[in-house]
């Protein structure tokens, strides 16, 4: 009875529309009251809780503001240029250098909305010029954004550590060696589609822009070593990686390429300067400019965007880990196990409940609710199957990939949309022809565990566990 009413409440208010975020909330607190032995304190204990307890998921915001600062810093064109100097010169290079973009840039900001957004927003355009069909660019952008949570640091993958107490650095491993395949995957399908479509290519640039663009993303390809090398190394936690890959983004941005803040556009040399006087100017530039940062409109702007995205998705946490507990409290997640043991499914027939669960559910809610409820519940079945648990993980962050790209709440769909300035139904069909080869993806990362397995264990190994 307890199961059913927490559910139906669930998804009746969800069918009126309410904040996802507001309907588990809801949901749990009226199941609480009027179903539960539970009494009514415990709700604002799970709630304080939520969050308290789980020191991975402070890395969220510090991930978010990260993603902020480099989104509006110049950073993504900087990427897109390196990108380019690399493959532009093969057919269909423009749109592989999109995803290869993509692919660096979801590595420093662990969002796929916001890299759609930050590398969209420049090259849909730019192939749109090079002759490439608007619809074609806006479907390989639209899905090459979502590795922006398969390639690490990716916030979904700490939401998925958090609600099953796994280890956020082996999470980030096991995305590594997937988010490259899945990269590799489109840039070879645009290749193929290039040569077919008899798409543009442009000329080989040289050694010499391949060095010098290389050297003006520098700075946000530090940001990768920073962050993945400290946790892999053992140096620092991913939540203490997010804190300084928040740091490090604010001074890179502010301070290195000056396209926001107090520095805006202010040459770090100007013509005739010497050396010396170059260097003086600058350190007291620097130095007055530190306190302004306080007062910058820019700035201001960065931090309030990026506390509004931090409030709203660790509200969502908050609630959904309040819908888990009641979940867990009434032992639904032990019945399901023992149910599915009961039925003596496979581990590959299971994994196809998985990812038909995992779809429908992409359709209606932001992946992190669905981790949230999800998770607890697939969490022990998988665990009894024999599934590692890492591997179920990368199952889950990939089905949330393909959940960006389908509606009604893809929310990748909505980016592309508001770049392009069309429908959100030319969108969906301009990604169709790439959202399959995702699925395909998806089949290959369900069935064969060492892709996603093969690097944490290595790690492990050459570690001595």
């Amino acid at each position: 009875m307890t199961t059913a009413a927490l559910f139906i409440l669930l998804f009746v208010c969800m069918l009126l529309g309410m904040p996802i975020a507001l309907a588990l909330g809801l949901s749990s607190i009226t199941t609480i009251l009027f179903f539960s032995s539970d009494s009514l304190a415990s709700i604002a204990l799970k709630l304080f809780e939520a969050l308290s307890e789980h020191y991975t998921l402070l890395a969220i915001p510090f991930f978010i503001l990260s993603s902020a600062f480099l989104s509006t810093g110049g950073v993504a064109k900087r990427i897109i240029r390196f990108a380019l100097s690399l493959v532009g010169h093969i057919r269909g290079g423009l749109a592989m250098a999109s995803v290869m973009a993509c692919m660096i840039f979801a590595a420093v900001s662990g969002s796929s909305p916001a890299t759609v957004a930050a590398i969209g927003s420049i090259v849909i355009v730019g192939m749109v010029k090079a002759g490439y069909p608007e619809s074609f660019a806006a479907g390989v952008i639209t899905n090459a954004g979502t590795l922006g949570i398969l390639i690490p640091p990716s916030i979904v993958m700490l939401v998925y550590a958090a609600a099953t107490e796994e280890s956020a650095a082996r999470m980030f491993m096991a995305g590594f060696i997937p988010g490259l395949m899945m990269g590799g995957l489109l840039m070879l399908a645009i290749y193929i589609a290039a040569r077919i479509k008899k798409l543009p290519a442009q000329p080989w640039a040289g050694f010499k822009e391949v060095f010098s663009s290389g050297a003006s993303a520098f700075g946000g390809l530090m940001l990768i070593i920073i962050v993945l090398g400290s946790i892999y190394g053992g140096i620092a936690s991913p939540t203490e990686a997010a804190a300084v890959s928040a740091v490090y983004a604010f001074l890179v941005s502010i301070f290195g390429y000056r396209d926001v803040g107090p520095l805006r556009n202010t040459a770090w040399h100007n013509p005739g300067e010497s050396i010396g006087a170059a260097v003086g100017r600058n350190c007291l530039r620097i130095v007055a400019a530190v306190p302004m940062c306080v007062v910058d409109k820019d700035v201001r702007k960065i931090v309030l965007d990026a506390s509004k995205v931090s409030i709203m998705l660790l509200f969502i946490i908050a609630n959904a880990m309040l819908f888990a507990h009641v979940l867990t409290t009434e032992r639904i997640p032990h019945h399901l196990a023992e149910l599915i043991i009961g039925w003596g499914l496979e581990p590959w027939m299971f994994l196809i409940v998985v990812n038909l669960l995992l779809l429908l559910a992409g359709n209606f809610m932001e992946p992190s609710a669905i981790l949230l409820i999800m998770a607890p519940i697939l969490f022990p079945i998988a665990v009894k199957l024999g599934i590692d648990p890492i591997h179920l993980g990368i199952i889950m962050v990939v089905n949330m990939e393909i959940g960006m790209l389908t509606p009604p709440v893809g929310l990748n769909l909505f980016v592309t949309a508001g770049i392009t300035g069309n429908s959100i139904g030319w969108v969906i069909r301009a990604s169709l022809p790439w959202l399959l080869l995702l699925i395909f993806f998806l089949l290959i990362i369900t069935y064969v565990p060492q892709v996603s397995l093969f690097l944490p264990e290595y790690l492990d190994k050459i570690q001595g566990y």
